[in-house]
Formats: structure tokens, sequence, C-alpha cells
């Protein structure tokens, strides 16, 4: 019987991360392309995000040149203030 994969949730810390990939094209290593990466990964050890690029590295051409990072914690806790007064409108 196969196992079923939990999928991540932000329950259990997960966080939407985006990681701007900027590497230089294989056949015109003066330029540089960009590649937009973006899936749930836990902050900040970014093990999806690091498994990825290990895969880049060692799989595809284009060298990285830099990586970008940016993430935002989806659940939080709530923002609670005290309401000084109620207005009635007609």
């Amino acid at each position: 019987m196969a196992t079923l994969k939990k999928r991540p949730s932000w329950i259990d810390g997960y966080s939407l991360t985006t990681a701007e990939i900027l590497y230089h094209l294989p056949d015109y290593p003066h330029l540089l392309q960009t590649f937009i990466w973006q899936q749930l990964d836990l902050f900040p050890h970014l093990p999806a995000l690091k498994k990825f690029l290990a895969f880049w590295q060692t799989t595809l051409d284009g060298p990285v040149h830099s990586v970008t990072v940016m993430h935002r914690q989806l659940i939080k806790p709530a923002d609670l203030r005290t309401v000084s007064g109620e207005f009635l409108l007609h």
C-alpha cells in the first residue's frame, strides 16, 4: 500500500517563497536571464529552494549569477485594536 505524501501547509510553518534567479545564458555568457521560482517552503532554512538550486547546478547549463529570495508568512496572529467609538449612519 502506498503511503500518502502530506502536502505542505501554512499551519506547519510553510510560507510562500519566491526566488528571482539571475543566470548566464549558456551561448551568450555576458547576458543575464531571469527565472522566477515560487513554492511553499520552510523559512529560513528553505529546503525546497536548496534542492531546486542543487538540481539547477547539476542538470542545467546556465550558471547561476545571483538569487534573491522573498517570503511571506500567510497565516500570522491577527492585529487587534480597540474601538474608540461607534458611529451610525441613517
